[in-house]
């Protein structure tokens, strides 16, 4: 039979071609960024790096002020007269406090008390009473205070730069017009058809043309071409992935061949877009821990404030009352929280995850139960028929099968196109569809030559009553003995027309590879895992039974409604839910939990739904993005614990006179330190440029 079928589906879709392959986090060291790598990513030492960002104003500020400090103290020993001493030292003081004045300045026009203002007072109530030696020294903390600050935010503002900076500028199209305006200021290749462009100036259609070792600006189906690519920078995964014609190839890969790409998406709509999105969207946006970091640092200011006006009507000693304002160091908390949100979303997406926010990133840390859907999650999501049973009513195979690809002809769901593939491997006659009505979770329906064909899953009596539905389970496990090699699921959808049953088709889908190591890694992890699915109880536990799960962890039958209930009913008995989904059936089920996770693999609309996209779609990129979480969590909370104790200590020991004032500057910058570093921790390693 001659294949005849319908121009708008003339091609079956291409394939992700790392789908099913696990992602590896590029870096799971918890050194900073640069530490113990010689280059970053534009070459130079990390030691030259860090001194590119050191401001000279602020270490010729510093060194001034250390210096007068210095002077001042010889100077007391040497018997110089006050007046001398003080006269130099207010100098060196308007100088070296101006940062912090300006900043102090800030937080008064706000009515917000800061670390910044409480020094300031601390600064200038030491010389007010004619302990210039004790202002100037901590004036020199404050600022190398101010200087590390500002160096730990711009390595986490680095990860974002790392990712914007890494796409090419232009990309290569082919047979692109050469009479622009850019194009007559860009190079061309007049023998080849080749013209270098702008890449805002790419659009979704044209072709662009690659060269071994080149970066891929955009994400594209492969037209022409094979080729190892590096896809380590957008999914995480170590190895190349080998791509061919239809293969899809993501924004932020490396080829190590020559290709050509029809462009799928450019910008911020590619994948490396999404993610550079993301952490930049990051960056502006305050998670609630932040808010409560904020809130915290306030208190202690203000407890500080407090704690020194005690200590003053208690003991009239100026010094010790100086010395409690200077101990407090709220900094390293109001400081290392935010730092630690942006560096934990920037490792996750070099993990292949991008997190669209703080509070998403947040709430992924305390979630208790994981709920994952299994059709193209679990799985890979690109089943093949494996066998097709008509009913007497059908007049053989083939028209059970010609008359569901009519139906699935412009379907996006994976079970629907793999229908239509079949029915052009079998070369057969695909009737002309009219009037297509879709409905997630229960399937799709048309009208074929005067009859009204439907083609949806295979129920129990829970869900359609009266449907002859006897030979599903049968089905099921006769189509999971068909493929008995490697893993693989089983669906069983039935095709009727006019409501009476012309068969069912069953159809094997495979797991993903790592799909049961994660599923074990989150248990180990003391999550709750659940999964749903809308296929049939029989192909619910032959995945289950390969994940190592329970029939209690398992829903199936589900419609997309059902999921939205069971991921309701876990959230009122108290849980604390992330759902996994990759398909349109799966949004309201992505949108009612704490967390929605969607597989770079889904339909647009689930990964609008989702919170956090994983682009790989690999099952390990979920475990090491909740361990990326809550490590994030952790160091945060153990910034804020530690904040408290060393602040209450060191008051508590200030105001006992056991800590004179710059001994006191000492500890605060000493433990602000501790703190800062302690959240730079997360901040992923520079890669280098390739």
């Amino acid at each position: 039979m001659t294949a005849h079928p319908p121009a708008a589906h003339a091609s079956p879709p291409a394939s992700a071609p790392s789908a099913s392959t696990p992602a590896l986090p590029v870096d799971a060291s918890d050194e900073l960024s640069g530490a113990g790598a010689a280059t970053g990513s534009a070459g130079a030492p990390a030691g030259a790096r860090i001194l590119e960002q050191i401001e000279w104003a602020d270490v010729v500020r510093i060194a001034a002020v250390g210096l007068a400090a210095l002077g001042a103290w010889i100077a007391e020993a040497a018997g110089t007269p006050g007046w001398v001493v003080g006269a130099v030292g207010a100098v060196v003081l308007a100088v070296g406090c101006w940062p912090l004045l300006i900043e102090a300045a800030g937080d008064l026009r706000k009515r917000r008390m800061s670390m910044e203002l409480s020094m300031l007072l601390a600064i200038v109530a030491a010389a007010a009473i004619g302990e210039w030696v004790t202002a100037l020294a901590v004036t020199v903390f404050a600022l190398c205070a101010e200087v590390l600050e500002e160096l730990s935010m711009d390595r986490g503002r680095d990860a974002l730069t790392d990712l914007m900076s890494f796409l090419p500028q232009t990309a290569r199209v082919v047979g692109a017009p050469k009479a622009t305006e850019a194009a007559d200021s860009a190079e061309s290749s007049q023998s080849s058809g080749v013209t270098e462009v702008p890449l805002d100036e790419v659009r979704p259609g044209q072709v662009i043309a690659l060269s071994p070792g080149g970066r891929v600006p955009v994400d594209g189906v492969v037209r022409s071409g094979r080729a190892d690519v590096d896809q380590s920078r957008i999914t995480g995964e170590a190895l190349p992935v080998q791509v061919g014609p239809g293969d899809r190839v993501p924004a932020g890969s490396i080829t190590r061949g020559a290709l050509e790409l029809e462009v799928e998406r450019v910008g911020e709509e590619s994948s490396y877009g999404r993610i550079v999105a993301a952490v930049r969207h990051a960056q502006s946006s305050r998670a609630p821990v932040q808010r409560l970091a904020d809130r915290l640092a306030a208190r202690i200011v203000y407890l500080a404030l407090a704690a020194a006006l005690v200590t003053f009507l208690a003991t009239r000693d100026v010094r010790a009352t100086i010395s409690v304002i200077i101990v407090a160091g709220a900094c390293g908390v109001a400081a290392g929280t935010p730092l630690a949100v942006l560096a934990a979303i920037a490792r996750a997406a070099r993990c292949g995850a991008f997190v669209k926010d703080g509070t998403h990133l947040e709430q992924l840390s305390a979630v208790d139960t994981v709920v994952v859907d299994k059709t193209g999650t679990l799985t890979v999501g690109a089943p093949r028929v494996v066998s097709v049973r008509p009913t007497e009513a059908a007049a053989g195979e083939d028209e059970v099968l010609a008359l569901a690809a009519a139906a699935e002809w412009n379907s996006e769901h994976p079970i629907g196109r793999a229908i239509y593939a079949e029915a052009a491997v079998r070369d057969l006659t695909v009737p002309v569809p009219g009037d297509v009505a879709y409905s997630p979770g229960a399937g799709v329906s048309t009208h074929v030559e005067g009859r009204r064909i439907t083609v949806g899953r295979c129920r129990g009596q829970g869900h359609q009553p009266g449907r002859d539905t006897d030979g599903c389970e049968d089905e099921a496990a006769l189509s999971t003995e068909s493929d008995p090699e490697a893993p693989s699921a089983t669906s069983v959808v039935e095709v009727r027309a006019d409501e009476q049953l012309l068969g069912t088709i069953a159809l094997a889908d495979r797991l993903r590879q790592g799909a049961a190591t994660a599923v074990r890694d989150l248990s180990d992890m003391g999550l709750e895992i659940l999964m749903l699915t809308g296929d049939s109880a029989a192909s619910a536990r032959h995945v289950a039974g390969l994940l190592g799960l329970s029939e209690e962890q398992v829903r199936a039958d589900l419609l997309p409604t059902d999921k939205e209930e069971v991921i309701d009913s876990l959230r009122r008995a108290g849980k604390r839910v992330a759902m996994v989904g990759d398909g349109v059936n799966d949004a309201p089920a992505l949108g009612a939990a704490d967390v929605g996770i969607a597989m770079g693999t889904g339909t647009d609309v689930a990964r609008e739904a989702g919170d956090v996209v994983l682009v790989g779609s690999a099952p390990a990129d979920l475990v090491e993005t909740v361990r990326v979480a809550r490590r994030a969590r952790r160091i945060i909370m153990v910034n804020f614990v530690g904040t408290v104790v060393v602040d209450v200590v060191g008051m508590i020991a200030a105001g006992l006179g056991l800590l004179g004032p710059v001994a006191a500057a000492l500890v605060h910058v000493v433990s602000e330190s501790a703190f800062i570093l302690n959240s730079a921790r997360l901040v992923p390693r520079r890669t280098r440029r390739r």
